[in-house]
C-alpha cells in the first residue's frame, strides 16, 4: 500500500468506518446491561438453578444466531440496496430561527391604569392627576427603551443565527460538491475518483456483520477498465468455537460443547467465500456510471505467518471476474465455495484456518497508479493533515460529543475557523473555535486574540485547539474567562474517546511540544519572523539583543545592520514583507540556554534623516508570524517622542517552562542608538 487516500470520499469513508465502530461499542454495551437487568430480574422471580438453566439457553441461542448470520451473509447482502453516489449527498438541516422570549415584544403600560385617585379638594385632585400622569410616563419610556433594547437583540440575534446557517449551507455545499467533483471523475475514469467512489460503496454497505474488518486497498487500472484490490477477511474466531452452552447443577457452572472441527473449518472457509463474492456484488451492483469491465480481488488477513512467526499479510483467496460473466450468476442460490472456485475461475486456500495462502493476483501495486487505502489501523499524523481536513476532523469532534458544528468560510471568518453550538440547557450556548496546527508553543497572543473574537460575537465561550501546547502566560490568562485551550495530547485522548483517530508525531505517539535543538539547523527549521510596522515617513533601524537580565550575551548576539545574525542563527535581519517595514527572523526555542531576554530596539538611522526624532513614529505594532508567513498575533508597542532618537519597543522574557511572554518597553533615549546599547554592556568606540 503506497499512500494513505486523503481524497474526499476517503475522508467520508474513514469517519463512516469510525461511526460504525462507536455504535458497534455502544449496542455491546446496551446489550451487557440488558444482560444485567435480565439476571437480575430472573433471580428475583425464581431459583438460582432455573436462572443459570435460562442464560445457558439464552447463550446458545446467542451462537445458533451469530452462524445463522454467517450462513446468511451473502443472501442478506444481496438483498440490500445498491450503493448510489446521491447517498452521499447532504440537505443544509439548518433549524428554524427560535428567537424564545425575545419573539414577545415588551407590553406598553395601559394609561386606564394610572388613574388619579379622587381628592377632597381641587389642589389635591390635581396633585394626584400629575402624579399618575408622571408614573404612567415614567413606566412608559421605561417600556419604549425595554422594546428599542428588545429589537436590537432580536436582530443581533438573528444575524448570527443567518451566519451559522449560511455556514452550514456553505459547509454543505462543499461537501456536495466534492461529491459531484468524485463522480464527475469516475465518469472520466479517473483512477483517485473510481477508487474513492468504490471504496465508499463498500463502506456505505450495512450488509457486514458486526467485528468484521473493512480494510481495503485499491488502485484502478483505466486502460483495461479493471479495480484492483486487497480486501481483509474475517479471521478463523469469526465462527463460534462452541456449539452449545449447558448449566451442570453439580458442578454449578456452565459447559460448552465444541463444535466440531470439520464443521467449524467448512464454515469458515464459506464464510470467506461469501465475502469475496459480496464485494464483487457491492462493486458491479454500486457501477452506476459503467466504469468497471473487471475486477481483479484478492482476499487478505493480517496474521501470524506460521512459515516466519513474524506478522504477515496472507492471501487466503482471489479471484478475477468480469462484469458479464458476474452478471450472469444468481448468487442468492449458488454454493459460494463452488462459485468462487469453478463459475468464476477463483482461487481459495483449502485449509484458510491454518493460514494455508494461495498465490494471489493482479496485485494494486502493480497496476502502475497510486494504490489507496483506507481502513487501516494507522493513526493520522495531525501535524501533516491539510489545515481545511484538520478544521473538518474538529468540527466532527464537536459534532461526535452532541454539539452542533460547522467549518467557517476561509475568507471574513472573524478568526473563528469551528462555529458550534451546544444544545445543553443552562451551562450551553454558543461557542466559537480556533484551531491552531503548531509544532511550537502556541503563543499568549492568540489567547488574547480568541477572548476578543469571544466578546466581539457575544459567544459563551471560546475554544482553542491546538496540536502543540501552551504556556503558562496562556493559562493564566484564560483562567477565570470563558475560555478552554486544548492540547494536542488532550486533542488526540477526545478523538479516541468520541470514536475517531489521530496522532502526533510518528510511531502513533502523542508528543508534548518540543524545544527546537540549539544551533544553526534548528534555526532555520523552526522560528517566527517579527514584522514591525509604523506610521510616519521617519527612517528607523529595527535592532535586537539576546541577553540574560539586562546585559547582552556578547557584542555578537546584538543584531543590528552591521551584525546581520548572531553566531549560531538563531537570530538574524530579514527582508521585510509588507506592510512591514522591517523585519527580525528568531528562533526562540534556540536561543542560548543562558539568554532569557529578547529584546527590540528601534533608533533613527542619522544617515537618512540626521535631523530627525521619534516624534514621527506612531501607531507602531509588531507582528508575529510563522515561517510561511502567516500572522499568529499582533503586538503594539509605546509612539515615540520629541527629542528622542533611540526607543525600547519591548522584551520577551523567558519562563520556566520555557515558553516566552512580551514585556512591553518605552524607554526612550536621547543619545541615540549608542546610548542605548550602552546601558545593555555594549562598549561603543
Amino acid at each position: 500500500m503506497s499512500r494513505r487516500s486523503a481524497g474526499f470520499v476517503g475522508t467520508w469513508a474513514e469517519i463512516q468506518r469510525q461511526q460504525q465502530r462507536q455504535a458497534e461499542a455502544e449496542a455491546r454495551q446496551r446489550r451487557e446491561e440488558a444482560r444485567q437487568a435480565r439476571a437480575h430480574q430472573r433471580l428475583a422471580a425464581q431459583g438460582h438453578r432455573e436462572y443459570r438453566q435460562a442464560e445457558a439457553r439464552r447463550l446458545t441461542e446467542e451462537l445458533e444466531a451469530r452462524v445463522a448470520v454467517l450462513r446468511g451473509l451473502l443472501t442478506a447482502g444481496c438483498q440490500a440496496p445498491a450503493f448510489r453516489a446521491s447517498s452521499l449527498m447532504r440537505v443544509a438541516d439548518v433549524p428554524p430561527f427560535d428567537p424564545g422570549p425575545l419573539a414577545w415584544p415588551v407590553r406598553m403600560p395601559d394609561p386606564n391604569r394610572y388613574q388619579a385617585q379622587s381628592g377632597w379638594t381641587a389642589n389635591r385632585r390635581a396633585q394626584a392627576q400629575a402624579e399618575a400622569r408622571a408614573r404612567f410616563e415614567h413606566d412608559w419610556q421605561a417600556a419604549q427603551v425595554a422594546e428599542a433594547q428588545r429589537q436590537q437583540q432580536l436582530a443581533a440575534l438573528q444575524r448570527d443565527h443567518e451566519r451559522r446557517a449560511e455556514a452550514r449551507r456553505a459547509e454543505v455545499r462543499r461537501h456536495n460538491a466534492g461529491v459531484v467533483g468524485v463522480t464527475e471523475g469516475v465518469g472520466r475514469g479517473d483512477p483517485d475518483s473510481v477508487v474513492e467512489y468504490f471504496s465508499a460503496a463498500l463502506y456505505a454497505s450495512t450488509a457486514w456483520p458486526e467485528g468484521f474488518p473493512r480494510q481495503v486497498a485499491a488502485a484502478y487500472d483505466g486502460a483495461a477498465r479493471q479495480l484492483v484490490l486487497d480486501w481483509e477477511l474475517p479471521g478463523y474466531d469469526v465462527v463460534p468455537e462452541a456449539k452449545s452452552v449447558r448449566y451442570m447443577p453439580s458442578l454449578d457452572q456452565d459447559k460448552e460443547t465444541a463444535r466440531p472441527v470439520s464443521q467449524r473449518r467448512a464454515l469458515y472457509r464459506e464464510v470467506l467465500a461469501q465475502s469475496m463474492l459480496l464485494v464483487l456484488h457491492q462493486l458491479f451492483t454500486a457501477d452506476e456510471y459503467t466504469a468497471l469491465d473487471s475486477v481483479a480481488l484478492n482476499g487478505f488477513i493480517d496474521a501470524h505467518d506460521p512459515a516466519t512467526g513474524r506478522q504477515a499479510h496472507m492471501c487466503l483467496a482471489t479471484v478475477m471476474a468480469s462484469r458479464a460473466v458476474f452478471r450472469g450468476l444468481r448468487l442468492e442460490q449458488v454454493d459460494p465455495v463452488s462459485c468462487l472456485t469453478d463459475a468464476l475461475r477463483g482461487q481459495l486456500a483449502a485449509r484458510p484456518d491454518q493460514l494455508g495462502s494461495v498465490r494471489p493476483g493482479r496485485l494494486p501495486q502493480d497496476v502502475g497508479s497510486p494504490v489507496a487505502a483506507h481502513g487501516t489501523d494507522h493513526e493520522p499524523n495531525l501535524y501533516d493533515m491539510d489545515p481545511i481536513a484538520f478544521e473538518s476532523l474538529v468540527a466532527d469532534l464537536f459534532r461526535a460529543m452532541g454539539m452542533q458544528a460547522v467549518t467557517t468560510q476561509r475568507s471574513n471568518d472573524g478568526g473563528v475557523d469551528v462555529d458550534a453550538v451546544d444544545p445543553t440547557p443552562i451551562r450551553g450556548g454558543k461557542i466559537v473555535v480556533q484551531v491552531k496546527r503548531y509544532r511550537n508553543t502556541v503563543p499568549p497572543t492568540a489567547v488574547r486574540d480568541l477572548y476578543g473574537t469571544v466578546q466581539d460575537v457575544g459567544a459563551n465561550k471560546g475554544v482553542l485547539v491546538t496540536t502543540s501546547g501552551f504556556g503558562p502566560g496562556s493559562r493564566t490568562f484564560a483562567r477565570g474567562k470563558p475560555l478552554e485551550l486544548i492540547s494536542g495530547g488532550e486533542l488526540v485522548d477526545l478523538l479516541h474517546r468520541h470514536g475517531l483517530r489521530g496522532r502526533l508525531g510518528e510511531g502513533g505517539q502523542a508528543v508534548s511540544p518540543r524545544p527546537a535543538p540549539s544551533g544553526p539547523a534548528a534555526a532555520s527549521d523552526d522560528y517566527n519572523v517579527l514584522g514591525m510596522l509604523w506610521s510616519g515617513s521617519v527612517a528607523l533601524d529595527v535592532c535586537a539583543l539576546v541577553c540574560r537580565g539586562s546585559r547582552v550575551l556578547s557584542d555578537d548576539h546584538f543584531v543590528f545592520f552591521n551584525n546581520p545574525r548572531t553566531p549560531d542563527g538563531s537570530v538574524r535581519v530579514v527582508p521585510a514583507s509588507g506592510p512591514d517595514k522591517a523585519a527580525l527572523r528568531v528562533a526562540f526555542d534556540a536561543l542560548p540556554e543562558a539568554a532569557d531576554r529578547f529584546v527590540l530596539v528601534a533608533a533613527v538611522d542619522p544617515e537618512v534623516n540626521p535631523e530627525a526624532d521619534l516624534s514621527g513614529f506612531t501607531d507602531a505594532g509588531i507582528r508575529l508570524l510563522d515561517p510561511a508567513m502567516t500572522e499568529l498575533g499582533r503586538l503594539e508597542v509605546s509612539d515615540g517622542r520629541a527629542g528622542e532618537t533611540a526607543l525600547v519597543l519591548g522584551s520577551f522574557r523567558r519562563r520556566s517552562n520555557g515558553d516566552w511572554d512580551f514585556v512591553l518597553g518605552g524607554k526612550g533615549y536621547t543619545g541615540g542608538l549608542e546610548q542605548l546599547v550602552q546601558e545593555y554592556g555594549i562598549e561603543v568606540e
